[in-house]
């Protein structure tokens, strides 16, 4: 009967845990639709923004002219800014941007690693209790910024880091994050934010960005456009990894409630056979001592 007991209380066990997982994967599903609407309503803005800004950086490469937001250089000091999350229980999401991070790190960027060039701004809490623990410089912890994600919060961030690149702080600049593509899918993303990026001459022609008419000219604008769109592509990526994090865990908990329930069935199979063999021993005890009693 003890293992009946054992069987009886690992099922209550199985079944409390299904809840759980149940019941986040309804919350992770509901927040998914909220921030699920704000990136793609944000992405054809945020992608148009930022072929305008290629544009502007090429025109001004072109003539030769000052651009602080795109200097050309052999990049010497490294910024990563790692985007994971504050939470767990979503499944790869965090191990594999932390996982890309250190390949960049060790395989990109070893020169500069080895002499101590490479810095990390961790946001969210997971990659920031990581790094912290490895040999590797970093910058205090933007966690907070996910736990009141918005446009202005991201902004605070986004103007620091571009500060520190025109002060000369970094040369190069590069986020890495998981890209939202649907609930079950996230791509991992490895971009350069800073300096920003011209079209090389030697592409097509269908690929080279379009002669836009600027009002007033392209040097009056390129102080305002710059660092705005430099702004949003931050916030893109950050509210990008944020909805991803919301699929990765309902998705995690969706596939951790079907393994509960199963576990659930095969337990509750074990039990009804050791009741079974059980009631069976029971039975074969009283006929033997009826049997005994008659001799």
């Amino acid at each position: 009967m003890g293992n009946l007991k054992e069987i009886r209380v690992r099922i209550a066990s199985v079944r409390s845990t299904r809840q759980i997982t149940s019941a986040m994967k309804m919350v992770s599903a509901a927040k998914l639709r909220r921030a699920q609407d704000k990136i793609l309503k944000l992405r054809p803005y945020a992608n148009k923004l930022h072929e305008i800004l290629v544009n502007l950086s090429q025109s001004l490469a072109e003539k030769q002219a000052e651009n602080i937001y795109g200097r050309i250089s052999v990049p010497e000091k490294i910024l990563l800014v790692v985007i994971t999350s504050n939470k767990g229980l979503c499944g790869a999401f965090n191990s594999n941007v932390i996982r890309e991070a250190r390949r960049l790190i060790y395989e990109k960027y070893p020169d500069q690693h080895r002499n101590g060039n490479v810095t990390i701004l961790p946001v969210g809490k997971k990659g920031y209790d990581f790094f912290r623990k490895q040999n590797i410089k970093m910058l205090p912890d933007s966690s907070d910024l996910l736990n009141d994600l918005s446009f202005n919060n991201a902004v605070i961030v986004a103007e620091g880091i571009m500060k520190s690149f025109v002060a000369g702080e970094y040369d190069r600049v590069e986020l890495i994050y998981n890209q939202f593509k649907n609930a079950a899918v996230q791509n991992l993303t490895d971009e350069v934010f800073l300096p920003v990026e011209t079209c090389h001459p030697d592409e097509s022609e269908a690929a080279m960005p379009a002669d836009y008419i600027y009002e007033p000219t392209r040097e009056d604008i390129i102080e305002e456009l710059i660092p705005k769109s430099l702004k949003i592509q931050f916030y893109k990526a950050v509210l990008d990894s944020f909805v991803a994090e919301h699929g990765a865990r309902m998705t995690a908990m969706h596939m951790a409630t079907d393994n509960a329930s199963e576990l659930i069935r095969d337990l509750t199979l074990e039990y009804n056979k050791a009741r079974q063999a059980s009631i069976t021993n029971q039975i074969l005890e009283v006929v033997s001592g009826a049997e005994a009693l008659k001799g």
